[in-house]
Order: structure tokens, then sequence, then C-alpha cells
């Protein structure tokens, strides 16, 4: 009667791994009839039992914190018999006008695709730069604290980590000159570190820190690091606090005194820093930052599902300067429906505005994506409220748009019906694509996440290929980063998933 146990329980699972969800409810549904029961033998376990199931419980939580970051991948969810591992076909690349001030990657076309993962137990990885070594840099947290890593692309695994001091937001790494990354820490510092030592090996290295203690208060958290072309560092804290630090300068500080929850933009001239209120142009004067301009936004009635604040879930794009005057562009949070507001960078005037998704059911906590010199891409988070809110097959709304500035008025070029809920989009130029994390709606229950490539110009499928199941497959706000080789890289809630063309780009 043991073994007829043991097959059974061996049976579910199989099947819990090719159909999904709903076979753990049939099981259940099962073994609530008595006949089912008594046929296994199914009762109150035993204390061995007891025993050996808290050791195999013990087991699989010690491979979670004993095993090194991405030797194992990323456990599957359940139903892969019933969700298709891809669709669409390979795309012919379209390059697009490339912005100027941006590097830009070719991404995968959808040849041959191959998925990989890595698992990293309890860290979530959710932000990732390529280096010039052609590695990335991590910035992985849990609930234990902050680490950066240097990864190997070919391996998903760390060649170098570095622990940093608790953060206090989840603040994404600057790219700076020199091969530098600047981190902005939990204890009032920005980090300006390299990802070599002086040997060319790979290492977690601080070339310079910059205590800001002297002009911010105790408490105070910084949510945003950027870095101008001209090598100024860029700083705002969640309270309203920007600050800037020349190369080699002492910090200077302007306070807004506006809650700040979205990431700053910089050019070679100064910084856009949108609070829950207004966008500030802020530029600098004898090293100090100095307030141009401030353009108010409509805010609605209070927060919407799916974002943090009831000011702006996107913060300010800036648009390709090439196409004429310098533009940018951000999302309101307008009632019923939120606009994708265009302002002219010289004075914050408006240029125009464009509704975008449906009524009461449109919100975005992502940032928008510059698409061809004249056109940003939105996606739509409203209802996606935490991961419970896509179990079970379930997804909100959705939908992607890009909106063009056409003669001094905004239109929608095309929408989409994929939804990314959390990670927004990312274009590369060199392939005519926009790639985004996307979650499908399924009636068996069953949680896939894709990596999704749509035709900048039209909005089409080209292709997706399913990169994972279950709810830790979710990415939990980490855009899609495109790396070395045509590679996409994504952090999840549970590892690094990477997706490549077959006939090219990285292999083991």
């Amino acid at each position: 009667m043991r073994w007829t146990r043991a097959a059974a329980w061996a049976v579910v699972a199989a099947l819990w791994l090719a159909i999904g969800p709903l076979v753990l409810l049939a099981a259940v549904l099962t073994l609530a009839h008595p006949r089912t029961r008594g046929l296994l033998r199914v009762g109150r376990p035993g204390r061995r039992t007891a025993l050996v199931g808290a050791g195999v419980l013990a087991l699989v939580l010690g491979a979670v914190w004993l095993v090194p970051d991405g030797r194992l991948p990323v456990p599957p969810g359940g139903g892969a018999w019933v969700t298709p591992g891809y669709t669409g076909r390979p795309f012919s690349p379209q390059p697009l006008p490339v912005t100027a001030d941006v590097p830009d990657r070719p991404g995968p076309l959808g040849l041959s695709v191959e998925v990989d993962s890595g698992w990293y137990g309890a860290e979530h990885c959710g932000h990732l730069l390529p280096d010039t070594h052609e590695r990335l840099l991590a910035l992985c947290t849990s609930r234990s604290g902050a680490r950066l890593k240097v990864l190997d692309p070919r391996t998903l695994r760390p060649v170098a980590t570095a622990s940093l001091p608790d953060p206090c937001a989840d603040v994404r790494p600057a790219a700076g000159a020199d091969e530098e990354f600047v981190v902005a820490t939990g204890d009032r510092r920005l980090l300006h570190v390299t990802t070599t030592d002086g040997a060319d090996e790979p290492a977690v290295v601080t070339q310079r820190a910059v205590d800001l203690a002297r002009v911010l208060p105790a408490g105070a958290c910084v949510v945003s690091v950027a870095v101008d072309p001209v090598g100024r560092t860029w700083f705002v804290t969640e309270a309203g606090d920007v600050g800037v630090v020349a190369e080699e300068g002492e910090p200077a500080v302007l306070a807004l005194e506006e809650p700040v929850s979205q990431p700053l933009a910089v050019d070679r001239d100064g910084a856009y820093v949108t609070t829950v209120e207004a966008v500030h142009r802020v530029v600098t004067r004898a090293g100090a930052p100095l307030e141009t301009w401030r353009a108010a936004y409509e805010t609605g009635s209070g927060r919407k599902p799916g974002q943090v604040d009831a000011g702006s879930g996107s913060g300010v794009t800036l648009l390709d300067p090439s196409s004429g005057e310098r533009l940018l562009a951000l999302t309101d949070n307008a009632n019923p429906r939120m606009h994708v507001v265009v302002l002219r960078a010289v004075d914050g005037s408006q240029v125009c505005r464009q509704e975008v998704f449906g009524d009461d059911a449109s919100a975005t906590e992502a940032a928008l994506t510059a698409v061809g010199g004249t056109g940003v891409v939105v996606s739509n988070g409203h209802g996606w409220t935490g991961p419970w809110r896509g179990v079970l097959g379930r997804r909100p709304p959705g939908g992607i748009t890009r909106v063009d500035v056409v003669d001094g008025s905004c239109a929608t070029t095309w929408t989409s019906e994929e939804a990314a809920p959390t990670s927004g989009t990312t274009v590369s130029h060199a392939t005519g694509l926009v790639y985004a994390w996307t979650k499908r709606r399924s009636w068996l229950g069953v949680d896939a996440w894709y990596l999704t490539a749509l035709d900048a110009r039209t909005g089409r499928t080209a292709f997706a290929a399913r990169g994972g199941t279950g709810p830790w497959a979710g990415d939990a706000g980490s855009p899609v980063t495109i790396g070395p080789a045509g590679t996409a890289f994504v952090g999840t809630r549970a590892g690094l998933v990477r997706v490549v063309d077959g006939t090219r780009g990285l292999r083991d």
C-alpha cells in the first residue's frame, strides 16, 4: 500500500507539471471522498512519516540558501503541456532611427529560440546593466540585504559579489563614465564601482564613495540616481530633495518639498524630477542645483490599483532631440483615462496629450520607452496589486500602446492586447522590436510568462517565447535587459531568465 500511495503522488506530481494547478484541485477533491482515502489508507500521518516529510522540506529549504546562485534552473510551476513554448515566427530586422545619446544593442529575433534560467533562491535580481566586458552587473535584494553581483551571461552564475548596506528603496544603479556604475546605498552614500580589478579580473571594486550625510537629514532615502552626459551625478530622495555631485566635487541639494517615487531623467543641461504633483526642471549654477521651471499635471482623484501613489507612474522619458526641439513625455494620473503628456524641455509647456487604454482601467508603474525619435510606448498595469493578482491563470486588462507626436499633436499609432503589468517595455532599435515580459490568461489556471517581441512600427506580436511558469516567474518590476550577442535577460522573483536565438548568441 505504501508503494501505491507513492505511485499515486508521483502521478499527481507529473500531471501537475504537465497540466498545472487544476490537477492539485482535482487531487484534493478526490481525497475528500471516503472511498479514495480508504483505498489509499490516507489518514493522520505517523511519527516516522512526519519526520520524513519534515526532512524533505528542510532539504528543499536548505537548497534555497546553500546551492550556489545560478547552479540550478528556476523551478517550473506546472502547465508545460497546456501552454505553448513558442508562438509566432522569426522577425527580419527593421532598424529604427537610433537615439543619439542612448546605446543600443540587437535583441533576439525569434529564430530557434533557446530559454535558460538560473535559480537565485530568495534573492530578486531586478536591475541588470551590461558592462564593457560583455558581463552583467546585477543589484540583488532579499530580506537579508542587498548585494552587487557581476554575472557571466553564459552561465548566469556570479563571478564576483559585494555586499551593500541594507537598502531603503529599490534603486537602479546608474551607468557612469570610465566604466563606472553609481549605486545608492541605504546609509546615504553614493558608491562609484567598477566590475574589474587591477588585473582585469571580475570584481566589484569601489573607486569612490560620496557621503551625502552632510546634505541629507538622518532617515533620508535616495530613490533614484543618474549620471548626465557631462559626468555629473544626480540623485533625489523620497521627500523631494534633489542633489548633484560634480565629477570630483561635493554634493549640493535643493529641496522641492514634494514626494518623489519615480526615477530621474537627465540630459547635458540638467535633470528632470517627477514628483507626485509636477515635473521640475533642475540645472546647476556655480555647482548648486537651481529650479528653472515647474509643470503640473493631472493627478486625478487618488491612487489607482497598480500604482504606488497618486502621481505619475512613469516619470519622464526624453525623446530624441535630432527630430527637432527637445521634448519629454510622461503619464499623468487623470480620470477616467490616463494620458501620455508631452512637454517642451525648454520651458515645460505642453505640446500635446493623448488618452490611453480604457475608462477606469488605465494606470502604469513603469517607465515609457522612447521609440523612433517621436514616439513612446506605454504599458498598462491597472489592477496589478501584487503577484496574487496573477495566480491561477488570471491577469489584469493589460495593453501596450505607442503614442507619437505628429505635427504638434499626439496620436495613437497602435495598441496591442499583450499584458506586461509591471515591467514596461524595452526597445532594440537595431532590430526594430519592442520587448516585454508578458502574462497570458489561462482558463486552466496556469501562470505562464513570456518574452514577447512586438514590431515597433505596427504593434503586431512577432513572437513570444515562454520563459517560465508559476508565480515566481513574474518579473516584480524588472524590465527586459538586452545584453551581449542578441540576448535578452529578465530578473524574476526566483532568479534570472535568458532568451537567445539558437543560431547565434551566447552558449554554455
